[in-house]
């Protein structure tokens, strides 16, 4: 029996021809099991390729563990792209699956994970299995044992601290949904693993993959002109921050693996039990999950964007660590430039932000809401305006009017963050892009994306978008690229010029047809 959902959008067929040629673009959008083995592999693996009919295909790893198959110590599925199974799924799926991802699960079980998308519990079952063949019971056990499996392969974390740091709530439950999935102790998988390396303590070297094309370039240039002076830093080919959870300080740094399709994440931090949400953070931040062949069918329809997508594949929508530092980044930047906003940033952070110098170019963690709430926010040269709108959002932020984790409602996240004064339409929506990671969040207001195709207001704009949807967000990072290198070419007339190619682009296409 296949069991693929139709959201997946993959046939037997394709699956099947995946499978054969170990297409890379496929790793991590369905799982193979054996039946002679009962193992399932990623689409990659390496072992011996079976017969068609000794394998089953499923959309997640976690409904291949409810079919009764172990995860393959070859190829690791724990260390596949973030599945995008759920992108084609019903709102109330996609929704909980991202509390469950900041442990909403573990808070108040199905029945209050239900509850707060809106639903009843065995109503969110049937829509899990529906969708992606599992609870999401068994959707959260399988997360918690994959971590835990990355965390016995590439640390040398005692057992205890690994079953904390995978939510486990003992060592002895640890160890036994160890040995049930994958047959052997803990100790014994993680003499399997050839470590070449030992890393200092509490410093922790995670390999998080993508599914290419990967525009790393873009994204550090992104990065790095927004970089807060001070918390972030980017040099040589590496993102660094510093970072603070659960009071608890510590910073990280990604780099780009090409060889093996992957980042490298090193993190340098004191409680092991916050390394899971950290490395979701950061998968998160840079959009490690998004799958590039879904989105550039929407992105090459419009001839306008055609040409900038071919030749720059892989672009994605950076994210952040901090929601709330963002929208204070955003509301600075919303009547300026941001290379204006950025120092500007930087004087609130060496006023108000705690210090940390534990790695190169860090030198403050990002002042929380509660120190901004009432700062004197003037008296460090900002404009009144913008100094009146960081207060005000820091005090709704403390008065839990605002919060930027676990949002289950975007709609209602956008009509509160935009009755705060001085946080327009567009910025609350750009917020909305990269802290909660909308894929279709898109910042019609934003002169500079219009200019960039040549409209004159945010109506024309949106119009224009909805070629694009559910994919705008990314449309949007096209046309701010397109903006910056107009600007940096000095294009006084880039609008006519885009025009011109897209027109141009529309001849060769009827010339091809």
């Amino acid at each position: 029996m296949i069991r693929l959902t139709k959201s997946m959008n993959l046939s037997w067929q394709v699956c099947s021809r995946a499978r054969l040629s170990r297409d890379a673009r496929f790793d991590g959008k369905f799982f193979i099991a054996v039946l002679s083995t009962r193992i399932y592999c990623r689409s990659i693996c390496p072992a011996r390729t079976c017969k068609e009919s000794n394998v089953r295909y499923y959309p997640t790893a976690a409904a291949a563990a409810e079919a009764g198959f172990r995860p393959c110590l070859r190829c690791r599925p724990e260390c596949s792209p973030g599945t995008p199974a759920w992108l084609g799924t019903p709102t109330t799926v996609s929704r909980a699956l991202r509390l469950i991802s900041e442990s909403g699960l573990e808070e108040a079980g199905v029945e209050g994970l239900a509850e707060r998308v809106g639903v009843g519990s065995r109503h969110l079952r049937r829509l899990f299995i529906q969708h992606l063949g599992a609870t999401p019971s068994a959707v959260a056990q399988t997360r918690r044992l994959h971590f835990a499996k990355k965390l016995i392969d590439e640390t040398t974390l005692p057992m205890g601290q690994v079953a904390l740091a995978a939510g486990f709530g003992c060592v002895r439950r640890f160890n036994a949904g160890i040995r049930k999935v994958y047959h052997r102790t803990p100790t014994q998988i993680r003499h399997l693993v050839r470590r070449t390396k030992i890393h200092p303590e509490d410093q922790y070297l995670f390999r998080l993959p993508y599914r290419p094309p990967y525009d790393w370039q873009s994204m550090l240039t992104f990065l790095a002109a927004r970089a807060t002076p001070g918390v972030e830093a980017v040099d040589n080919g590496i993102y660094r921050r510093s970072i603070s959870v659960q009071a608890c300080p510590g910073y990280f740094e990604v780099s780009l693996d090409k060889a093996k399709d992957s980042l490298l994440v090193r993190v340098q931090f004191a409680d092991p039990r916050s390394l899971f949400f950290i490395t979701e953070r950061v998968r998160a931040m840079f959009d490690l999950n998004a799958d590039w062949a879904d989105i550039v069918k929407s992105l090459r329809s419009d001839p306008a964007l055609r040409r900038y997508v071919e030749a720059d594949p892989g672009l994605r929508v950076p994210g952040c660590w901090n929601g709330f530092e963002l929208a204070v980044h955003a509301i600075l930047g919303e009547q300026i430039s941001v290379n204006r906003a950025t120092p500007l940033c930087g004087r609130i952070v060496q006023a108000f932000g705690p210090r940390f110098t534990a790695a190169p170019g860090l030198t403050h963690l990002f002042p929380p809401a509660e120190v901004l709430a009432n700062a004197n926010l003037r008296g460090i040269g900002l404009p009144s305006g913008q100094a009146e709108a960081i207060n005000a959002l820091a005090r709704v932020v403390c008065d839990r009017q605002i919060h930027f984790e676990g949002v289950v409602d975007s709609e209602d996240f956008l009509t509160r963050l935009s009755r705060v004064r001085g946080v327009g339409k567009s910025t609350a929506q750009y917020v909305a892009m990269r802290a909660l990671t909308e894929p279709d969040a898109f910042p019609s207001g934003d002169r500079g994306l219009q200019r960039a195709l040549g409209v004159r207001s945010s109506r024309e704009l949106e119009r224009r978008a909805v070629a694009w949807r559910p994919w705008r967000a990314y449309a949007a990072m096209y046309l701010s690229k397109i903006k910056s290198e107009c600007q940096d070419r000095k294009f006084k007339q880039a609008p006519k010029i885009i025009m011109r190619e897209a027109n141009d682009s529309d001849m060769l296409a009827t010339s091809a047809d």
